[in-house]
């Protein structure tokens, strides 16, 4: 049997299977997310459904800890909000978002590298070309962008 943590008594205590029920404290651990966040989140996303037993204790099924997972990384990660999960949720669903998050618990992976992002091309340059005052706008800006990835590259 393996070991996770020990309990009060010094003791360690197994660790459940990945198929087993989860507790909102110790969905909260798994997240490091506060328990109380997990219950906005209940309020915010109506796809997060856990069981709730007597003394409304919750119970989450490893699915809803996986839509929890991949909540967290749009939130806390990749910067949405919460509308922008909602709208992530409603035109990709459930799956999408979950599946974001076990390839992001299957292991780490390396963010691209600043550098590879300032030498990509820029690709807007190529298509502003008839002068309207937006176009001008647009190359004025590109122009600066350039001058900061300069700086950036010294």
């Amino acid at each position: 049997m393996a070991l996770n943590q020990e309990n009060n008594e010094g003791r360690a205590a197994p660790r459940k299977s990945p198929e087993a029920f989860r507790t909102i404290s110790e969905v909260s651990d798994e997240l490091n997310v506060p328990q109380h966040v997990l219950r906005f989140w209940e309020s915010k996303f109506s796809q997060i459904r856990p069981l709730k037993r007597g003394g409304r204790r919750r119970y989450y099924r490893p699915e809803d800890v996986m839509l929890l997972r991949g909540i967290r990384r749009l939130l806390y990660e990749d910067g949405y909000t919460i509308k922008g999960v909602q709208k992530v949720l409603k035109e990709r669903g459930v799956r999408a978002v979950a599946d974001g998050a076990r390839e992001e618990s299957d292991g780490p992976t390396a963010p691209p590298e600043p550098t590879a992002l300032l030498a990509a091309p820029l690709e807007a340059a190529e298509v502003i070309e008839d002068g309207s005052p937006e176009d001008v706008d647009l190359q004025r800006l590109l122009a600066e962008l350039d001058d900061i990835r300069a700086l950036l590259t010294r």
